[in-house]
């Protein structure tokens, strides 16, 4: 107890407590500047029936989870099998693949703004060069979250470093033997790669979950690039943490704001345990003998 007392009071004074604190806020109307006034379960309902920007800011955060995740988590693992092949100089590759995960959230994504501007990004003149309409990325309302998607995907390194650990994992001699049973490259993926990388596929898959919903950095760096808005344009990069923060710290509702973050953590709960209980069905586990 002595040597785990300082976990146990970090903990109890900066998690448990300002989550109990939080709690108690939700229930309140609180601006931070005066006492907190008990107003019962009227935050939570005001959400959910008056407040008109709390579905599109979840639209706009399920539409990551829903779109974002796929596209995320089939292109890391595609990378990391290219990755795993073992040819000259394959340390060098892995390491420059893996460099944009490290680099910070808020330089990149303005360097990501400017390479997809409209008018002076080189994205849409080498796109306009080939006669081509370029959209308008993150300056309009349809291609404001697949550009954030792409931003993910240059940024999945980390993701893939998880999924070449386990690709390195998976028993070379069982692919011995699938070749000698003549099965081809297709076949040993499905029948053999997947199945065994399936614990990884389950985590980066949950973990990716519990980002897309409190994703935030680059969505409120990407909005503030477009005009100063919060949010983007016509709100097409408003998600909920971006909202969140909105009600906290522009408009000081800390008690609604506390309450919104209690129902985020509600929904990423009942997804998690969904998605768990579901991994059940596909992820294999070896049983070693002992």
């Amino acid at each position: 107890m002595f040597f785990i007392a300082p976990w146990v009071i970090g903990f109890v004074a900066f998690t448990a407590g300002p989550m109990a604190a939080s709690l108690y806020y939700s229930f309140t109307d609180f601006n931070v500047l005066q006492p907190p006034i008990w107003v019962g379960a009227s935050n939570y309902m005001h959400l959910v029936t008056d407040d008109e920007y709390f579905f599109q800011a979840l639209n706009n955060t399920l539409y990551m989870v829903v779109v974002g995740i796929p596209a995320t988590q089939v292109f890391a693992f595609i990378t990391a099998l290219l990755l795993n092949v073992k040819v000259k100089g394959i340390p060098a590759y892995r390491t420059l693949y893996f460099l944009p995960a490290i680099m910070p959230e808020v330089p990149i994504t303005l360097i990501w703004a400017w390479i997809f501007n409209p008018q002076l990004g080189p994205v849409n003149a080498a796109i306009s060069a080939l006669g081509l309409v370029p959209p308008l990325w993150l300056s309009g309302p349809t291609w404001a979250k697949p550009t954030l998607i792409l931003l993910g995907i240059w940024q999945v390194g980390t993701t893939t470093a998880i999924y070449l650990a386990g690709l390195q994992g998976v028993p070379q001699e069982m692919y011995e033997a699938a070749m000698i049973d003549g099965a081809g490259p297709l076949a040993r993926l499905r029948q053999i790669t997947i199945p065994l990388t399936s614990p990884v596929i389950a985590f980066n898959t949950i973990v990716g979950i519990i980002f897309f919903f409190q994703y935030f950095t680059q969505a409120y760096v990407a909005s503030s690039t477009q005009g100063g808005q919060v949010g983007g344009v016509e709100n097409s990069l408003l998600f909920y943490a971006v909202y969140l923060y909105q009600n906290a710290f522009q408009y000081l509702k800390m008690g609604y704001a506390s309450a919104m973050s209690w129902l985020l953590f509600l929904i990423v709960m009942a997804v998690t345990l969904l998605s768990l209980y579901g991994s059940s069905r596909w992820v294999y586990y070896e049983v070693r003998q002992r």
